[in-house]
């Protein structure tokens, strides 16, 4: 069984949700007042939108902590960002993880490539051996097939 999340963008959203719930909330005890233009003035409501603004954002920016990959002999689970997918081995031609790209893929028998965003290269050896977990995973079940086939 092969379980991974990314690490590096799980722990640079979280921080970046935080400062953005933080500055949002420092930016609403500043609105008081006139609004400047001399049409209104800066409420309560406005103030408590204004985090409530932070938090969507935080929230926006939570999603990309979203990815994992979970692979067993039956199969591989593809959760990213938006979307996920559950596929068996027997439409899995390979994966991949081309020089200088951001995450690895299946590269599917129909000629399709489904992205992994949970490998990606920022993680460096948490990545490859997701990569490697997921290829002998694959390659087990090549191996399977083949002895099936020739009994």
């Amino acid at each position: 069984m092969v379980r991974v999340r990314p690490r590096r963008i799980r722990l640079v959203c979280w921080v970046s949700a935080v400062l953005l719930v933080v500055v949002f909330a420092l930016v609403a005890t500043t609105l008081t007042g006139p609004t400047g233009n001399g049409y209104g003035t800066f409420q309560r409501g406005d103030q408590l939108a204004m985090i409530g603004l932070g938090v969507m954002f935080a929230l926006g920016t939570l999603l990309f902590t979203r990815p994992r990959v979970e692979a067993d002999v039956r199969g591989v689970r593809v959760r990213n960002i938006i979307g996920s997918y559950e596929l068996p081995w027997e439409v899995v031609r390979g994966v991949r993880f081309d020089r200088g790209a951001p995450w690895a893929a299946l590269e599917l028998y129909d000629d399709d490539l489904l992205p992994v965003v949970a490998l990606q290269a920022a993680d460096k050896q948490l990545a490859v051996d997701g990569v490697r977990a997921l290829r002998r995973l694959h390659q087990a079940h090549l191996t399977a097939v083949a002895e099936r086939a020739a009994r």
